[in-house]
This record gives structure tokens, sequence and C-alpha cells, in this order.
């Protein structure tokens, strides 16, 4: 698989690299938008979560299915899978993962930070993600193909650079919540629900706008004053029950589609 992908704009002005999949560069007329890979805060810039949202410790690492009980761990296990490349263009690259139901996958955060050596799903699936970069935006679409009544969660979790001196905020529904108000939150997300778009409003450089569709709820995290998370979610997790089934999870039509689009902006 070709590791790095870089994709540009027919203005030339806007460029994006991609490594295995991940989003790890959004340059606006020479800006750079994404937190990047080694700098202080989250190691990565971008991933996905699923097929849960959350963390499963207190329930035991299980998800109850109508295909049986699955080992999960925090935020799934779809980050363990390895993305291949369908497709690659000047402007456009569209990656796939393949997940064989049962299939017993390891878990990179075994031992250090989880109990589980393997996690498994009980459905087949495939998980497409494609990027498209043009003149004023950049769009991730993402499709779930699967048997007729899975359940699952998905949501994206790009990371966004900031100048470290606390004086952007996010605008939510015209409301103005700052990076102190979401470190605050002491590691926990800050949900907003019912929403498909939060802006970040910087004091220098351009603004960016996050637009979702087919998630219904967003969230805000970061522990840190040099990066920001901002993530389009189909469920906000019980974080103290953990608990997961049928009752809390979406359940799939065979495809599911959904849509993140990035606008850089002043």
């Amino acid at each position: 698989m070709k590791d790095i992908i870089i994709l540009k704009s027919t203005d030339q002005k806007s460029i994006v690299t991609i490594e295995k999949g991940e989003l790890i560069s959004y340059q606006f007329n020479m800006e750079e938008l994404m937190h990047q890979k080694g700098s202080p805060g989250w190691e990565n810039t971008d991933t996905e979560m699923f097929p849960i949202i959350g963390p499963t410790f207190a329930n035991h690492n299980k998800v109850y299915t109508e295909n049986g009980v699955c080992i999960q761990d925090q935020h799934g296990f779809l980050r363990e899978l390895v993305y291949r490349v369908l497709d690659s263009s000047e402007n456009k690259a569209i990656y796939q993962k393949t997940y064989k139901a049962n299939t017993k996958i390891k878990n990179n955060h075994f031992p250090e930070r989880s109990e589980e050596e393997f996690v498994f799903w009980s459905y087949d699936f495939i998980f497409k993600k494609s990027f498209e970069i043009n003149n004023k935006s950049l769009k991730i679409h993402f499709e779930i193909l699967s048997e007729n009544g899975m359940p699952f969660m998905l949501g994206y979790h790009p990371a966004f650079k900031l100048s470290g001196n606390l004086t952007e905020y996010c605008l939510v529904n015209n409301k103005k919540i700052t990076i102190q108000n979401v470190i605050d939150k002491g590691g926990a997300s800050f949900p907003f629900y019912d929403l498909d778009e939060i802006s970040l409003i910087k004091e220098h450089g351009y603004n960016v706008k996050i637009k979702a569709q087919g998630f219904e709820n967003m969230m805000l995290w970061t522990e840190f004053n040099n990066m920001i998370c901002i993530e389009p979610i189909t469920h906000y997790p019980d974080l103290e029950k953990q608990s997961y089934s049928k009752k809390n999870l979406r359940i799939s039509n065979e495809k599911e589609i959904f849509t993140v689009e990035i606008t850089p902006f002043q």
C-alpha cells in the first residue's frame, strides 16, 4: 500500500496529506489547520470510533448483539484494522477496511492500557473512507456496508491546531465555548445533541467550520491548549454504566452514509 498520498486543489492552494488512511495535514493558503503528530497532546491527527464510542471497562468490555456477545475496547476496534487504497487521483483518495465476523483482532492497547489481548465483532462489514479536496474545503466521506440489522456507533475524531495561547473558541449555535471550558471537563468530552455544525474561531489565521451529515450529534474534547478535537458522532455514550446493546446503538440498513466537510474561512 502507498503509505503517503498527497491531494491538491485545482488552484494548488490547498494541500492534503494522508498517511495510511489518516489525515495528517490540511494546509490552506500555506496555513496548517490540523494538529501535527509528534506535537504535544494527542498522538494522532484523526481516527474513527467504530463500532462503538466510549469506554467499556466498567462493563467488562462486553457489547451485546443479536449475533452474540462481542469484546470491544474503548472507541471500538476499527483503528486496529488496516486501510487499503481503492483509488486515488490528484484531488481524491478512497480507502477501505474489511472485517469478517468473529475474527479476533490483536488489541494494541494490551497490556499497558487494556486487559483485552484480542477484540472482535459479530458482524461482517466493509468500512470506506474517502477524501476529496477542492478550492474551498475538504470533504471526508464514510460508507458502512454490513448486513441489515447490525448495531453500531460511529464517530469521526479529527484534531485541529491551536496557538497554545487559549485565544481560540468554538461557536456552537451562536454560543461561545472556550478552549478552557473544554479542558475543564477533565478528560470527558463536551457533547452537543441534534447538531451538525461547529466553527473554530481564531484570533489569527483561518477559522474552520466543521459541518457533518448523518451523525446528528457532535462533541468537543481536549486536555491541551495546543489542539482541539471537534467530533461528529452518532451517539454520546453512557460513561457511567458503559452499557452497549441494540437499545442504544443505531441499527444498520445495510448501507450507511456519513459526510464531514472542513471549510476554512475568515
